[in-house]
């Protein structure tokens, strides 16, 4: 009989699957499309961000994290004037580090601060950040091989904001042979 050690979350965001052997020893960067909707409640206004979002393998055990891709906010009180939308590139880096356990990772900062734990575990699949004077609550749901999603939603005095996303894998590329070629 072989048991194997269910894949974590390292494994998943990777990409890696123990039962190909092509990719069991090397992992491969994790490539995922992101969609999110950015609501402010407060203000009653609604943009969007898209992009990708690439989870790549560190010598330390963990992954980073790198999101890239155009964000859409209104622009009321900003120097383009109300009615208008600001539409530009956004970027975030976070790196990603293992815990206890292999369903979960510890979020931080590039600096290396603490954010919050990563994980779809029923038990562990919420957490939480207090930014003075606000608190920004997370929620990851796992849909399948290839879809997750998570919720901030974020309280205090001076933010009312709830930002969804949801990430879809991208599909993998054939890898270079020996020769440097694709197969």
């Amino acid at each position: 009989m072989n048991l194997q050690h269910p894949p974590g979350l390292r494994d998943y965001l990777l990409g890696t699957l123990p039962a190909d052997p092509s990719s069991a020893d090397v992992p491969r960067a994790g490539r995922w499309t992101v969609e999110r909707t950015l609501l402010d409640r407060a203000a009653g206004t609604r943009g969007t961000f898209t992009g990708v979002v690439i989870f790549s393998p560190d010598a330390d055990g963990g992954l980073r994290f790198h999101e890239e891709g155009t964000v859409a906010w209104p622009a009321a009180g900003l120097p383009a004037g109300d009615g208008e939308t600001f539409t530009g590139p956004a970027t975030r880096d976070y790196l990603l580090r293992p815990a206890d356990t292999p369903d979960a990772m510890d979020m931080l900062f590039p600096d290396g601060r603490p954010f919050h734990r990563m994980s779809f575990s029923p038990e562990a699949s919420q957490d939480r950040h207090w930014c003075d004077p606000d608190t920004y609550r997370v929620t990851y749901v796992r849909h399948g091989d290839d879809e997750f999603s998570y919720a901030w939603d974020v309280a205090g005095p001076r933010k009312d904001l709830l930002l969804e996303s949801v990430l879809r894998r991208l599909p993998a590329t054939a890898a270079p042979n020996r020769l440097g070629s694709k197969p």
